[in-house]
């Protein structure tokens, strides 16, 4: 008998063991869940930038929200590759998630070339009157035909040129300088018909070919121009706030198609407040960065408004190429920012 409960009582604890038993009265399940999907994000930039940190929330939120069902694991700094190859890879499921650039997904959705065509904004609000209305649910369409799933819009800022040797005051200045463009058609286009020669090349590889001299400046935002250390080698800022390029959270279609529809109901709110935590930090890191360039010497030359009239004509060729059948839509945006 006593052979029978010593053997029971071993039995006992064992399977406490392997179910993940407890001693409170009536036994439990672990707390720990296994998780159903475990996906990727891709991020090409820094740890410390607003986009990664807004991806971070994105998947901090999906994990809560699905009780651990669904874990998002954020990878940042171009560790899967730069925003055309992650494109790539997601058309056919190899990446879940991301945070991409509208430059680069314009050679899979041609109509968001219509969104970053160059000063088509007259500002920050102005394009949150565009993205946050019926026009941005418009665009979200055009992905029908695309292996990606658009989710919410995130902030790029304003796009202005930054060159190391000669600075940028007037619409001639820019003629022969080698620029530094994403690889982007339409960003090779725009520097062309302003007289300089587009250069497309990764986003890591700008601040050494500023250095070597291999291109004469690039064009970006606030943040990036801080975050990578270009003004150290490109000191001469020029606020001609050419274009806004807003950027979008996408999931490769493979991956939406895995998941319920409340799975995916779930992952757009995510996604949704994600970016307006985004937003919040995107203004904060503009701020702090100029202010830090400013204070490291950069020299920032901000154009006159008949000089940026004058930036504003040499593009409006540009329209007919790239807006032709959306004539309409351009007309919509720009009558939003009247409102």
């Amino acid at each position: 008998m006593r052979a029978d409960r010593k053997k029971y009582l071993v039995y006992l604890a064992a399977a406490c063991v392997l179910y993940g038993c407890t001693g409170s009265g009536g036994g439990g399940r672990s707390e720990k869940t296994v998780p159903e999907f475990v996906f990727t994000y891709a991020e090409n930039q820094a740890d410390d930038y607003p986009t990664s940190q807004a991806a971070y929330r994105f998947a901090e939120l999906v994990k809560k929200k699905t009780d651990g069902r669904i874990e998002i694991q954020v990878k940042t700094g171009a560790a899967l590759g730069d925003e055309k190859a992650i494109l790539e890879q997601m058309q056919f499921g190899g990446i879940d998630f991301a945070r991409v650039s509208l430059s680069p997904l314009s050679e899979i959705v041609p109509q968001m070339n219509i969104l970053q065509m160059p000063y088509i904004y007259t500002g920050r609000t102005h394009m949150w009157n565009v993205l946050d209305g019926e026009i941005g649910d418009a665009f979200m369409e055009f992905f029908q035909d695309a292996e990606l799933v658009p989710l919410s819009w995130y902030d790029a800022g304003a796009r202005s040129f930054y060159t190391s040797e000669i600075p940028i005051y007037k619409l001639e200045d820019i003629e022969g300088l080698k620029i530094r463009v994403q690889q982007s058609r339409l960003m090779m286009d725009t520097i062309e018909i302003l007289g300089g020669e587009a250069v497309p090349m990764k986003y890591e590889d700008v601040y050494s070919a500023i250095q070597k001299g291999e291109v004469d400046g690039a064009e970006n935002n606030w943040p990036t121009y801080e975050s990578e250390q270009h003004y150290k080698v490109a000191k001469y800022f020029t606020l001609d706030e050419h274009t806004r390029v807003p950027e979008l959270q996408l999931a490769s279609r493979a991956t939406w198609n895995k998941l319920s529809e409340s799975d995916q109901e779930v992952i757009r709110q995510c996604a949704e407040e994600s970016a307006e935590y985004q937003r919040k930090l995107w203004t904060e890191r503009e701020k702090t960065a100029e202010q830090k360039v400013r204070r490291e010497g950069c020299q920032v030359i901000e154009l006159s408004e008949a000089e940026k009239l004058r930036f504003r004509q040499a593009v409006m060729p540009i329209y007919e190429k790239y807006c032709a059948g959306y004539m309409d839509l351009v007309e919509q945006i720009r009558e939003a920012g009247e409102k």
